[in-house]
């Protein structure tokens, strides 16, 4: 499972590449629109970003997918969230908006699964590493 620094790693990587392209490489991933994602951290109240991919987009609703790549802990972004559902999200460069999040009901993660499985693989694999349910959260605009 992938490492809290390999995770910061990547993030920053990322931010990198944004930045050195001008924000013309860095807001597609895999097939899927990036977003950059501030919560505000349960523990210290300090404003954390984390960039994720967004397999599902309806209207001016975001689902972004708990994974930390089929890790048995649930990322901190997520815990961030769930704690405090205020947050900003910033799309393809643009000015961050603000968004409440909410974890998907049961009913909502039974339609939206399968959706994304079937388009991205790499969800279902990481669903088979861990013994936890991988949350799905909906970003909507406040």
């Amino acid at each position: 499972m992938p490492h809290d620094v390999v995770l910061k790693l990547m993030n920053g990587v990322h931010r990198g590449l944004l930045k050195a392209t001008g924000g013309r490489v860095g807001w597609q991933a895999a097939g899927m629109p990036v977003l950059e994602l501030t919560t505000v951290g349960r523990k210290s109240g300090q404003k954390r970003t984390v960039m994720l991919t967004a397999p599902v987009q309806e209207k001016e609703t975001l689902v972004v997918v708990a994974s930390r790549g089929g890790d048995d802990h649930h990322p901190a972004w997520f815990l961030n969230l769930r704690d405090n559902p205020e947050v900003e999200v910033a799309l393809k460069g643009a000015p961050a908006q603000p968004m409440k999040a909410r974890i998907a009901t049961a009913e909502e993660r039974g339609e939206l699964w399968p959706r994304i499985t079937a388009d991205f693989r790499n969800y279902r694999a990481y669903q088979d590493k861990t013994s936890r349910e991988i949350p799905l959260v909906l970003l909507e605009p406040r």
